[in-house]
């Protein structure tokens, strides 16, 4: 059974910290592209960064670029967000994505359930 489990989300004020995890289970964690999404209430949901399976090349937004930092541990089928300098902008639900594709190049993707995240004084 896939799961991807967020947790890490919770309320913080202008300028502080949080560290989101997503626990993955049931696939091969290694070979996938994890990316970290998010999404307030009547907006379409956002790529924030990605970290690709081999290398550990990193991309991000704008809007979040020298205060995110996406990572990964593959030995424990983690994937991490690292989340710093934090605006009330941020306040959103984030959310855990794998995808890969397969030898015919379809798109094989996982969710995750989402963790909230507001940035609130």
């Amino acid at each position: 059974q896939v799961q991807l489990v967020e947790s890490g989300g919770g309320l913080v004020q202008p300028g502080g910290s949080l560290r989101l995890s997503c626990a993955a289970s049931g696939f091969t964690f290694s070979i996938f592209v994890m990316s970290w999404f998010r999404q307030v209430p009547g907006k379409e949901r956002e790529l924030v960064a990605y970290i690709t399976s081999i290398g550990g090349t990193t991309n991000y937004a704008d809007s979040v670029k020298g205060r995110f930092t996406i990572s990964r541990d593959n030995a424990k089928n983690t994937a991490y967000l690292q989340m710093d300098s934090l605006k009330p902008e941020d306040t959103a639900v984030y959310y855990c994505n794998a995808q890969r594709r397969d030898v015919r190049g379809m798109k094989i993707e996982y969710w995750g359930q989402g963790t909230q995240v507001t940035v609130s004084s």
